[in-house]
């Protein structure tokens, strides 16, 4: 990995740091009128140095350093200037918090995602206070914090030149509204989005003893007291939260619920939102704990929701969450009695080595962790209905994932279905492969459930 100031005359100067033990380039930014700033990682990714690059030679300073014995956090936005002080967000005594220089200006109890603008006057972040299902934008100024979005949802900003544009979803309407704050006053922006077809009617709750956020909905000609088989639809891994207090992102889940399922969609431990060690909590074993919660969540949401048919249990998701599916099938077949795994990594060490060796460390220094969280050692025991889908044009979890465990499944004699979609990449962008996608799942489900 190497790095380049490049001049209007088309000339280069690289900017140099001690690339053999800080092989990572994490973050690069050039904020008008002050020297651009780099972020360098180990690669056991337990150190990370903030760098001053002198534009005329390329050499670097240290400006700030982080250490943790788990992992230090990367995030959104930062580094950046506020004056002739880094503005930078760090994990502190366990709270996730804003720091301008050495003093942390927000409060432990505001969780801080990231920074969304920074000038000389103010920077401004998101973060979520008691709720990790809501999003705020906040400004932090020489008077302190103060909250600019004030109703419930997921909000987010663009800052600039004194000039902000907050962007809010909520569960009170559909898409996103925008609004510019400005020094003549505020003033909306007009959607002309499409209106979707259907209202979500979502369920937003806590789960079992872990408070686990969850978000339950139930197809809307639901008839109480009849029984309905259940479908969880979770992501269930780091970095991704799927349970926010946001309509546009249960669209899905309703329409898969008014197809005849209650769906459950949970964010155990891992996910983002809450705070550093619940994230943390998943280091060198993202399956057990994991799998754990989706079946605490399970057990927890029939105390509240009594239709919900146990004896009918399907789990889907794709990425993180096709892995979570097929680990749930193969690991608790006496919960999950089917599964759509739709391109999951089947086995850690074919996969993305910056994102696994953070969770996992390397397979040659913790070869049990990798051995722990693959799913081919578990190919024999696959007793329940499995989809298994796969782009193979996928450009961020290679098809040989699917295709591996695939064949550990054959090898035992174990049936299975594999649908691969030729020319489709990780995330299926064309319509007409995703809408009918989701029929062949449906159609899947209902089989194995005899829905």
């Amino acid at each position: 990995m190497s790095l380049h100031l490049v001049r209007l005359d088309g000339g280069t100067t690289e900017v140099r740091w001690d690339r053999a033990e800080f092989p990572y380039l994490a973050a690069v930014s050039w904020a008008e009128g002050h020297p651009p700033l780099v972020t360098v990682q180990t690669r056991d990714q337990r150190t990370v140095r903030i760098l001053e690059v002198d534009a005329a030679d390329g050499t670097t300073t240290v400006r700030h350093e982080d250490r943790d014995e788990t992992w230090v956090e990367i995030f959104p936005g930062v580094p950046t200037w506020h004056g002739d002080r880094i503005v930078r967000i760090a994990d502190y005594d366990g709270a996730r918090r804003l720091f301008v220089g050495d003093d942390a200006v927000t409060p432990p109890a505001l969780y801080v995602r990231g920074v969304v603008g920074a000038d000389d006057e103010a920077v401004l972040f998101t973060a979520s206070e008691d709720d990790p299902t809501q999003v705020h934008v906040f400004r932090w100024d020489d008077s302190g914090v103060r909250r600019l979005t004030r109703d419930a949802g997921v909000h987010g900003a663009a800052y600039g030149a004194g000039v902000t544009v907050l962007s809010s979803s909520g569960m009170g309407h559909h898409g996103q509204r925008h609004v510019v704050l400005g020094k003549d006053g505020e003033r909306p922006v007009r959607s002309v989005a499409e209106t979707p077809s259907l209202t979500p009617d979502v369920r937003l709750v806590e789960l079992g003893e872990r408070k686990l956020r969850a978000g339950l909905l139930l197809p809307r000609d639901h008839r109480l007291g009849t029984p309905l088989p259940v479908l969880m639809d979770p992501y269930g891994g780091p970095h991704f939260q799927r349970v926010l207090a946001a309509r546009r992102t249960w669209l899905e889940s309703q329409w898969l619920a008014d197809q005849g399922f209650a769906v459950l969609v949970v964010d155990g431990r891992g996910t983002p939102g809450r705070d550093p060690a619940w994230e943390r909590s998943v280091s060198r074993d993202i399956a057990a704990q994991v799998l754990e919660d989706q079946v605490d969540a399970l057990f927890a949401a029939k105390e509240i929701e009594p239709d919900l048919d146990l004896d009918r249990v399907a789990i889907r998701g794709w990425s993180f969450g096709g892995f979570l599916a097929a680990l749930a099938v193969l690991r608790r077949p006496d919960v999950f009695h089917a599964a759509v795994a739709g391109a999951p990594v089947t086995d850690w060490a074919l996969y993305d080595t910056h994102y696994t060796e953070r969770y996992l460390g390397t397979p040659e220094s913790d070869p049990e962790a990798y051995r722990q969280c693959s799913l081919l050692d578990d190919a024999p025991s696959l007793r329940r209905p499995l989809l298994l889908i796969h782009g193979l044009a996928d450009d961020n979890v290679a098809a040989a994932n699917t295709l591996l465990l695939s064949q550990r499944l054959t090898e035992a004699g174990r049936m299975h279905t594999v649908l691969p979609l030729t020319g489709v990449t990780h995330m299926t962008p064309q319509e007409s492969v995703a809408e009918n996608l989701l029929k062949l799942q449906v159609e899947f489900l209902h089989g194995a459930l005899h829905v």
